[in-house]
């Protein structure tokens, strides 16, 4: 296990574990925003229809999925700063294979590996936000940690469509490979900690805790609900309004800056406990889901709406990881493990149930069946906070914490 680092003053030196969690999980986002943009360019070079080229996000969805459930029972072995680095490193290693990959099968080989890399990332550094903060900081540097993904999305959104209007290669280069070599040094550069490193603990011991597997079911529902939510906004905006793709890209960083106060805010009122935040905004998100599907009066209302939605979601995010780690019982790593699995499976589902509902409903069918997964999701933690009627959830909802940016 590593000693605490070098001081000076009584301090230790090196970054800061919020700021080095930052950058990583900013480098994961980095390598998922990435494929979107492109498919049309990787498409045609390839000689491939849009529909196959989009298979590179899923074959890197399911891969982090599956890695993260491995890690779930082995993780808890490994030093987490080595995970890190080492899964940053593969991050930029599958970028640079990307950026230069010959043919479409090699592409999607390179989505692989970066699929590896993120499950160690995304796992590694939520555990590391407890493992590293000091004494009551672990909510602080939580927030912190998640706050790197939406930051990446409203940074590396504008980069990536810059430069990939001279070529999509161009890209991986300047977005995911860039930002994990910083994330790397971040790393590298750290301020150690006395807890840094994993403990061999029983590998399947985390599923027979209670509530764990309640916990686990609300996240794949709740992140269902919302990656699908997110995964056809683009087209919501740009079919359902008749906005141009350029104004829908600015749309869309605006929602993902919203979920930065959403985050913080989210962190304020967990001393209410994580749990009563997980009903009580499951329930908020699946209100606000259906308006934002169902009730299309103008553009400016369906962007505020989902503005609004993205501040639930963060602040349900928050929660979410750190009921998970309050009820891991110390197995850190396997809790964020099994959390990476739902949020890649959650997307992966939440794209196939809002591509098939679409097509028979349209916006508004989507807006119902994401506001039932929602809705599940809440009532999942339901029984856990002692709600059992809907006067019960009334209740719930008035003492629940105002989530609003002041606090």
């Amino acid at each position: 296990m590593s000693g605490p680092g070098p001081t000076t003053g009584g301090r230790r030196l090196g970054l800061s574990p919020a700021a080095v969690l930052f950058a990583a999980l900013f480098a994961a986002q980095a390598a998922i925003l990435v494929v979107s943009p492109i498919l049309p360019q990787v498409a045609d070079e390839f000689g491939i229809s849009t529909s196959a080229a989009a298979q590179l996000r899923s074959v890197s969805g399911i891969t982090a999925g599956v890695v993260a459930l491995v890690l779930a029972v082995t993780g808890d072995r490994f030093r987490l700063g080595a995970l890190l680095g080492t899964g940053l490193g593969i991050i930029g290693a599958g970028s640079a294979a990307s950026a230069v990959a010959p043919s479409f099968p090699v592409l999607l080989a390179a989505q692989a590996v970066i699929g590896l890399g993120l499950a160690m990332v995304l796992s590694g550094g939520l555990a590391a936000s407890e493992a590293w903060a000091g004494e009551g900081q672990g909510a602080r540097v939580l927030s912190w940690a998640l706050v790197g993904q939406p930051v990446a999305w409203v940074v590396g959104q504008p980069v990536v469509g810059l430069v990939a209007g001279a070529d999509w290669r161009w890209a991986w280069v300047a977005v995911p490979a860039a930002s994990s070599a910083v994330a790397m040094t971040a790393v590298a550069l750290r301020r150690r900690t006395a807890d840094d490193a994993g403990r061999d603990c029983d590998p399947l011991g985390l599923w027979k805790l209670p509530g764990v597997r309640r916990w686990a079911l609300g996240e794949l529902l709740a992140f269902s609900a919302w990656t699908g939510t997110l995964v056809y906004s683009g087209v919501f905006f740009i079919e359902g309004y008749g906005v141009s793709v350029g104004v829908t890209g600015i749309i869309l960083g605006l929602v993902a800056a919203a979920y930065v106060p959403g985050n913080f805010a989210g962190r304020r009122a967990l001393s209410r406990g994580p749990g009563v935040l997980l009903v009580g905004l499951g329930l908020a998100a699946a209100a606000m889901v259906v308006v934002y599907g169902a009730v299309r009066p103008g553009t400016l209302f369906s962007v505020a709406a989902l503005a609004v939605l993205s501040f639930l979601a963060a602040g349900r995010t928050i929660a979410g990881a750190a009921r998970g780690l309050a009820l891991a019982e110390g197995r850190r790593m396997a809790a964020m493990s099994v959390r990476t699995s739902m949020l890649q499976f959650g997307y992966l589902a939440g794209s196939a149930v809002g591509g098939a509902v679409f097509s028979w409903w349209g916006f508004a069918g989507m807006g119902w069946v994401f506001g039932a997964l929602f809705l599940l999701s809440a009532l999942v933690h339901a029984p856990a906070e002692g709600v059992a009627s809907a006067r019960d959830i009334a209740r719930l909802l008035r003492r629940s914490p105002r989530l609003t940016p002041g606090g």
